[in-house]
This record gives structure tokens, sequence and C-alpha cells, in this order.
């Protein structure tokens, strides 16, 4: 007689999960659009808001679905820190200063020549890998690097017209978005994704609401949709990324990155009747181009590493 004993009380086979390009392009696509429309609203508030203001308003309603979630749904394993709590900390309130600086620079230029100089955060993210994490960096990419502040470097027309002040605040931004970008990678060794936004929005929102009594300007009945527009607008970017990164590989979805130059363009032109330069957009192409050098080589070294049997 056969023993059926293991295979009567085997458990069922559960399908590996299988990647929807399609579905992760498009919400990759749809969450570069409301990022890019976050900025153009704190563009638009800017004029009769502080950036630490606007912050504080995009915090507020960002985190509101996180507490019903985490309160109101019981979803209470969104609250636990399992790594090292000064770092998540530290993560949020830095994170919370380059909220307020990204604002800073499209308030202070065009959408698109803002947009252009923060694409120079992947081209930084290697060279502070290789100094603060010890990371090998080819010379291949070293190079791609070079070509992208190369293009940087025509963005700016040394010999033209700055804007000093624009130009100071998006390359900023560009290097604490790419600090930031280190530091999450240590932190999501531990931490869920949903746990570092949460705490960012919380943490963010504290931290801007200290200013609020001397900063705060009584918005309009008609400022006040926008005021809620920013905070759903991130929130909304935050979700349709998960839901991207679930159904596509990093590398692809972060192609989808460089649309932002579209809407950035769109909003400019539509709103404030800007067009950008023709040296933006050289030094642009060329900085897009380098960071989609860097992609393709991370690609590939990717698929050399050797896969693990599932």
């Amino acid at each position: 007689m056969t023993d059926t004993s293991d295979k009567s009380h085997a458990a069922p086979h559960r399908p590996s999960h299988v990647d929807n390009y399609l579905v992760g392009m498009l919400f990759a696509l749809l969450a570069f659009f409301l990022l890019a429309a976050m900025n153009m609203i704190a563009k638009l508030l800017s004029v009769n808001h502080s950036v630490l203001e606007i912050s504080f308003y995009r915090n507020l309603i960002a985190v509101m679905p996180f507490l019903f979630v985490v309160f109101g749904m019981g979803r209470r394993d969104i609250l636990n820190v399992k790594g090292d709590v000064k770092l998540l900390i530290f993560r949020s309130v830095l994170g919370t200063v380059s909220l307020a600086v990204t604002f800073a620079a499209y308030a202070a230029m065009p959408m698109a020549d803002t947009t252009a100089f923060l694409f120079t955060t992947s081209l930084i993210v290697p060279a502070l890998g290789f100094f603060m994490l010890g990371e090998r960096v080819s010379w291949f990419r070293w190079s791609a690097i070079a070509a992208g502040f190369i293009g940087v470097l025509i963005m700016v027309r040394p010999a033209g017209d700055v804007n000093v002040l624009g130009v100071t605040l998006a390359l900023s931004a560009a290097f604490i978005h790419a600090f930031l970008q280190i530091l999450l990678r240590k932190l999501g060794k531990v931490e869920s994704p949903e746990t570092v936004t949460f705490y960012f929005l919380l943490i963010g929102m504290l931290v801007t609401a200290v200013p609020m009594p001397f900063i705060f300007t009584m918005p309009t009945m008609e400022q006040v949709p926008l005021l809620i527009a920013i905070g759903l607008c991130g929130a909304l970017a935050q979700l349709c990324l998960s839901i991207a990164y679930k159904n596509a590989p990093a590398n692809v979805v972060t192609i989808f990155n460089y649309s932002g130059i579209i809407w950035a363009t769109a909003f400019g032109w539509f709103i404030w009747s800007d067009w950008p330069t023709l040296n933006v957009w050289i030094g642009g192409v060329l900085v897009i181009l380098s960071n989609l050098v860097i992609l393709w080589r991370e690609a590939r070294a990717g698929a050399r590493q050797p896969r693990a049997v599932e």
C-alpha cells in the first residue's frame, strides 16, 4: 500500500510573484507626474506662503491616510522600528530639509531648469557610495558622472546670466537627495518602506510645525484646495511608486523619473510661459544620458550576479 500521508498534508503550492511590466510602467509614469504636480503647486503657493509652511501642509495632509491605516485599520506593525531609531529620526529630519530646499529651488527658477539640475542626484549617489560606503565605482561610471557634471556646467552658463540662488538651491537639494538615498540603503535593510515613509511624514510635520506661529499666513479660499492637493499628490505618488516597484524592476521604474522633465516643461509653459533655453536642453540631455548609462551599467552588473533558486 502506497503511503500518501506526505501528499495529503503537503502545503499547497503558491506561485511566485510575476512582474507585470505594463502595470509597473503606468504607475511609475503616474507617480512622477504627481511629483511634478506637487512641485508645481508648491511653486504657485510660494508666492504667498513660506516653503516651510508649504512643507507643513504637505506632510500634514499626506500623513493622514497613514494614521487611518495605523489606528483605524489596526496596522500597528507600521509603528515598529526594528533598527536604529536615531538614524530613522535623522533621515526624517534631513528629508524635511530636503523637501523645503526643493520647494525653494522650484520657487526660484523655472520648473524645467530646476528639474534638470535635480537629475544630478543619480550622479552624486555613486560618488557618495564610493566615499561613504566604500562601494566600487568603475572608471566607466566615473566617466559618466564627469560627463553629467559637464552638462551641469553647460546649464549654469558660466559666461551668461546665472540664477545663482536657484542653481545653489537645486544642486543643494540634489546633494541632500543623494545622501538620503545612501541612508535609505541602510534603513531599507531592516525597516519596511511603510515605516520609513510614515515616520518621515510624521516627524516632518512636527518639525515644520515649530516655526508655524511665526510664518503662518492665512490661506485664501482659492489656496485651500491647493494646500490639500499638494499633500494628496505627495501621498498618492508614494503609493504609485510602491505599486510600480512591486510590478517592475527598479531600473525600469527609475527610467520614468526622466518623464519629470516633460511634465515640468509643460507646467512651466502653460502656467508661467517659461520655456527652457538651448543651454538647458543641451546640458539636461547630457545629464539624462549620463544617468541612463549608469542605470545600464547597474542593470548589467545585476544581471551577472547569480540568482537565488526559489
